[in-house]
């Protein structure tokens, strides 16, 4: 199946073979990163940007790393150490990257919306690597390739994002994703903390009700309270969120004995989850969701870039 999309920013302009063939992707380079020499020279003399106008530890390590392994030429660079802090426009910016004959250009931004002026302006690929609290779709993918690691399946799942759904932008890639997989999505909140209309995520159900839909659930994601966004909304106390949704030894009792969870990080630990299930062998996935991002990230900048088979197993 060919790959026919040049850009990833959005999830939901991909279809479920689309997504399918990411993962699948992925899944190939999980035997080149598990070798002693982890580098194959299939997107060797293709140069990628990474633009990262927002403080990032995972997602900006991963994409290094991935980049690294599939052998590109890399510029990392963003914050202050770009002229937009010497009056420079995002526009101009991206005109002279793309003056120097750049393929792919990774974007994360405070702003909703940067990544699609960034592909529009720069002409290249672009991969949406976080925009404000619109949408995060490598991690998305990630969170889809660990939930499948660990199912055998997405299809089918009942998955339950908890916590700060209003201002994150991992829910805005994952609950649309998950829907096109086939999967059942619950959103649990308190009110203050979903969006002014959940429906536009495509969620089956909405409650606040952690306890009583713990016993339903294949899987529970877990979000942290981004408090950098609360944007002076109305929000209870950290000890008050954690008594009412953090996830603890007694609210695993409510689990399936089968039940996974997820987190995107960074963990708040004693807030949404305690120490305990957070490093819990069985339940948690947290650290296999990290790993995975560096398999999806190889295979989205691969199949974007139409990169060669030869040497893939170099």
């Amino acid at each position: 199946m060919a790959f026919e999309h040049r850009n990833l920013i959005d999830l939901r302009e991909y279809s479920a073979e689309d997504i399918a063939l990411i993962l699948d992707t992925a899944e190939r380079f999980r035997a080149i990163n598990e070798r002693r020499i982890k580098k194959v020279p299939v997107l060797k003399g293709y140069t990628v940007v990474n633009m990262f106008n927002e403080p990032s530890t995972r997602t900006r390590s991963s994409f290094e790393i991935a980049e690294k392994r599939l052998s590109c030429d890399t510029l990392n660079f963003g914050g202050t150490s770009t002229s937009t802090v010497k009056g420079e426009s995002l526009d101009d910016t991206v005109a002279t990257l793309a003056s120097y004959k750049i393929d792919l250009i990774v974007v994360r931004d405070a702003h909703a919306g940067a990544p699609y002026k960034v592909a529009q302006k720069s002409g290249v690929s672009v991969i949406d690597a976080g925009d404000g609290k619109h949408q995060h779709p490598t991690q998305a993918l990630l969170d889809l390739f660990s939930l499948r690691q660990a199912k055998g399946r997405i299809d089918g799942l009942h998955v339950g994002i908890v916590g700060d759904i209003g201002h994150s932008r991992v829910c805005g890639s994952l609950c649309p994703a998950l829907k096109t997989m086939g999967a059942r999505v619950t959103l649990i909140a308190p009110q203050t903390l979903l969006p002014a209309d959940p429906a536009t995520l495509g969620a089956d159900a909405v409650t606040s009700d952690l306890d009583a839909a713990l016993p339903e659930l294949d899987a529970v994601y877990l979000l942290r309270i981004q408090q950098e966004r609360l944007e002076g909304a109305p929000f209870p106390s950290l000890r008050e969120y954690s008594m009412l949704y953090g996830m603890n030894r007694d609210r695993e009792r409510l689990m399936k004995p089968d039940a996974i969870l997820c987190h995107p990080g960074p963990l708040n630990r004693g807030v949404e989850i305690d120490a305990y299930l957070a490093d819990h062998p069985e339940r948690s996935v947290i650290l296999d969701q990290v790993y995975a991002g560096v398999l999806v990230r190889m295979a989205a900048l691969y199949l974007m870039l139409g990169g060669s088979e030869d040497g893939f197993a170099a």
